[in-house]
């Protein structure tokens, strides 16, 4: 009885196992290839578009011009400080102050020595012009008028040279205010108050006119490729965006980075924020040129290659994807260039290819 029981089991085991191999063979095509559960894509051919032309580049924002305003009287006390760092001044504005009582003491003794020999010069004058008047009658010797005329002519030196040291004291006074020497904002500042100065000593520091640029560095390669007056859209990061042209290409490249430089006319830097020191990314625009493009949702970056996937009919109402490496270009919003890898008229993948591998099967819907 258990026997049979036991023989019962296998011819039922063994039924079921044919019927399960039935139904995969069925689920089989003809050729014995099983076909993947395919995934749902739509569509794009490559368009030929108009491209920009740029030039990506990094760099510091600098002043275009810094002037130097120097101490011009020395041995005098500063006493008053007018301008600090930031401050936006105008030409002629008064920065700094020195004690003027001093100078002002030396300008009364030099007008006072000027006085005196203009008085002594006027006497001289009038006893040459007596002596000059006999001296042919014979009323004094040679050397006599000799000594009215040589003291006529030492007076008038000596009022020179009382006149060019009024000139001097004249000239201290007006040192002893400190003027901007043009428009602008005062970036840096060593004059301190009480300090009595050297001729020639630093004071104060100007951008001058508030004028900034952008000195961009590029590559040996790129410079000549840029034009003087070219427009560029210059971005420092968490402060703004501002365009400018290019000024001026430097004539040299740094002997150790073997960059370039480009300086990039701001206008209005200040007034957005931009200020000396600060890094900034910028990009030339030098024009527009076709090119054969995708949309960037088409394109799939692997191991550092970027691919597209080409679809070519199969059976069952299916396609099948071919991986296609192709290289890359410039890119404009969504649209990235392609150098090489497809041909205009190609059916490639639109949506969904980083999930796609080569020869997958895919469904194809408008």
């Amino acid at each position: 009885m258990k026997k049979g029981w036991t023989f019962l089991l296998m011819i039922v085991g063994l039924g079921l196992v044919l019927y399960l191999q039935r139904g995969a063979d069925e689920k089989q095509p003809a050729n014995g290839a099983a076909i993947k559960p395919a995934l749902t894509v739509t569509l794009v051919e490559p368009e030929v578009r108009e491209l920009p032309l740029t030039i990506l580049a990094n760099g510091t924002l600098a002043a275009w011009q810094e002037a130097v305003i120097s101490a011009e009287l020395g041995g005098v006390r500063l006493v008053e400080i007018q301008a600090q760092v930031g401050d936006r001044v105008a030409k002629g504005q008064r920065l700094a102050l020195y004690d003027q009582e001093r100078v002002k003491a030396d300008l009364e003794q030099s007008e006072a020595m000027l006085a005196e020999a203009e008085a002594m010069l006027e006497e001289a004058r009038a006893n040459a012009g007596r002596v000059r008047q006999i001296i042919d009658e014979g009323a004094l010797s040679a050397l006599q008028a000799g000594q009215y005329l040589t003291g006529e002519k030492t007076s008038l030196a000596r009022s020179k040279a009382a006149r060019a040291q009024l000139d001097i004291q004249r000239q201290r006074m007006r040192h002893t205010e400190v003027l901007a020497i043009d428009d602008g904002t005062i970036s840096a500042r060593a004059a301190t108050l009480g300090a009595v100065t050297n001729e020639g000593q630093e004071l104060f520091r100007l951008v001058r006119k508030d004028r900034l640029e952008w000195q961009a560095e590029v590559t040996a390669s790129e410079l000549p490729k840029i034009p003087e007056g070219v427009e560029v859209q210059v971005e420092v990061p968490d402060v703004g965006s501002l365009t400018g042209r290019v000024r001026k290409l430097g004539p040299t490249l740094d002997e150790q980075s073997r960059y370039g430089r480009v300086y990039v006319e701001l206008p209005g830097a200040y007034d957005h924020g931009f200020k000396p020191g600060m890094f900034a990314h910028g990009i030339f625009l030098l024009g527009s040129r076709p090119g054969l493009t995708l949309p960037r949702s088409s394109i799939v970056v692997r191991d550092g290659y970027s691919f597209a996937f080409r679809v070519h009919p199969a059976p069952e109402g299916l396609a099948r994807v071919e991986e296609v490496k192709v290289s890359l270009g410039r890119q404009d919003n969504d649209l990235m260039e392609v150098l090489g890898g497809i041909e205009p008229g190609d059916r490639l993948v639109l949506n969904g290819a980083a999930f796609l591998g080569d020869g997958d099967l895919v469904r194809i819907v408008p």
